[in-house]
Formats: structure tokens, C-alpha cells, sequence
């Protein structure tokens, strides 16, 4: 890493790590209140500023995480994203050790959330289609998992005492509307994934359970170091394929194919494969 002039509180060399939060104005109101990954001004990493496909990019200094020794910079790029979606989610609801949380959808996102779970000392139970994923979930340390496409999921969810909370990182709307009745007492519906199409919710169901619906954006540029560092004391690590940096455009097709395992890295290194 190379300074500009003025960039106090770092040093050259060190490694680091952009987020999609691009830095912050600092002025506006969110900024002002401590709500930094609200920023008014909008500075997202790859739009406000080049970023992420290139060798280099010049970004704000106060987007930038320090990356820990024991993480290398393949294995810190979905962290920075995914991870620290799924970490900062989770630390951030009322949850705590024993709880019980589901992670509905092991893919990109849930597959990092099924192992920040497990670690916080979270009851994890992972939710997904087809017997195959049940072997996927074991492996990351799930205690439970449910098979959509043979059990009722929320049944199955309120033989387990009712969820603490659901994180609902699967891109489907009727998936997250099956699953919602398995929330238990104060039971929350986190919804992660980009999902356009309305979930219903059973309004009698809320009121009964005292439950609550909330979405969580990624986080700031202080929660990534704390993501970031969690990860290397834990041990978490990403599902990654590494493709050169000249491959991005097949990278990005395979992302759009929804064939990539778990996240595509684009590597500058000379032997990536």
C-alpha cells in the first residue's frame, strides 16, 4: 500500500482491505450520528470510485481494514464482502450463545454464515435444497440441517425450540416465507440476500412471538477489521475459486451462471490457476 499526502494513522506496505462501504463523508447526518455505512454520499467501492478489477485502485483512507497475518489477501476478498455481511448481521442481533440460528441458504453468503455462527457459539442450523448440501453443512460445522424439498422447514425448526433467528440469505422469496413460522419468542427474520419479490408474513405470528423483521446492510470499515480479525482467530475461511485477473470476464459469467463455488477471487498473482 502506498500513501497520498496527508493520510495519517497508516503506514506504507501495510495489507488492507476495501469493503463495498468505500469510505465515508464524514458531514452528513448518518456520518454525524455514528452511522457510517449510511453515509449520505454513497461511496461504494467499484461505483463512487474505480475499484476491483484492476491492479491497483485509489480509494479514501477511511475505507481501508487492516488484513491480520494469519489471513492471506484470496481468503481476506470475500470476507471483506460476504463475511463481513454475514458477521456483523448476526453479532448485531439478539442472539447469544445456545441460540437457536438458522441459516437459510448455503451458498456465497450462507456458507460463511454457517461458520461465523458455529463460532460465536450459536445452536446452527443450516437450511438448503437436496440431501448433497446436508454433507456441505456438516463439514462447516452446522449442528443440524434441513432439507427444504423433504421436510416442512418450519415445523422442523419449532421441534428445535423455535429460531432465535432466521438469517435468510437465499435469493427466494417463497423459500423465506416458508421458513418464517419457525421463528420462535422473540424470534428475528434477518434478510440478507437481494430478494425483489414480497415475502409474506403472518402478522398474528409476530405479535404472538414478540418477532421482528430487520435488514442489515454490510458494514463499516471498523466492522470489516473486527470481521477480519474474528475470521483469523476462529479460523473461517471462504469457499473460493482464484482466477487470474485476465479471466475476469469468465469469472463474472460463472457468478452470473450462479456455477461459482463459493465466491470467484481474480488474483494478480503470476500463479494463480
Amino acid at each position: 500500500m502506498r500513501l497520498g499526502e496527508g493520510v495519517q494513522g497508516w503506514f506504507e506496505g501495510e495489507r488492507v482491505a476495501i469493503g463495498a462501504s468505500g469510505g465515508y463523508c464524514e458531514h452528513c447526518r448518518s456520518c454525524r450520528r455514528g452511522k457510517l455505512v449510511h453515509c449520505e454520499a454513497g461511496m461504494v467501492t467499484g461505483a463512487t470510485f474505480p475499484g476491483g478489477f484492476a491492479e491497483y485502485v485509489v480509494a479514501p483512507a477511511n475505507a481501508l481494514a487492516r488484513i491480520p497475518d494469519e489471513l492471506s489477501a484470496v481468503d481476506a476478498a470475500p470476507l471483506a464482502c460476504a463475511g463481513l455481511t454475514m458477521f456483523n448481521s448476526l453479532r448485531r442481533t439478539g442472539a447469544g450463545p445456545g441460540d437457536l440460528v438458522a441459516i437459510l441458504g448455503i451458498g456465497g453468503l450462507g456458507h460463511l454464515g454457517i461458520q461465523f455462527a458455529v463460532k460465536m457459539g450459536l445452536r446452527t442450523v443450516a437450511i438448503a435444497r437436496g440431501p448433497e448440501k446436508g454433507h456441505l453443512a456438516r463439514a462447516l460445522g452446522a449442528h443440524h440441517y434441513i432439507d427444504s424439498l423433504a421436510s416442512d422447514v418450519a415445523s422442523e425448526l419449532q421441534d428445535l425450540g423455535g429460531a432465535r433467528v432466521i438469517a435468510a440469505t437465499a435469493h427466494n422469496a417463497e423459500v423465506i416465507t416458508a421458513a418464517v413460522a419457525g421463528l420462535g419468542l422473540h424470534g428475528e427474520l434477518l434478510t440478507l440476500a437481494g430478494v425483489f419479490d414480497p415475502v409474506q408474513i403472518n402478522p398474528v405470528h409476530l405479535i404472538q412471538i414478540a418477532g421482528t423483521i430487520r435488514g442489515h446492510s454490510v458494514g463499516s470499515p471498523h466492522d470489516l477489521e473486527d470481521t477480519l480479525n474474528f475470521a483469523a482467530l476462529q479460523g473461517i475461511k471462504p469457499i473460493v475459486e482464484v482466477l487470474p485477473l485476465e479471466k475476469a470476464a469468465d469469472g463474472y459469467q460463472r457468478m452470473l451462471a450462479n456455477q461459482a463455488r463459493f465466491r470467484v477471487v481474480l488474483s494478480t498473482d503470476e500463479n494463480s490457476t
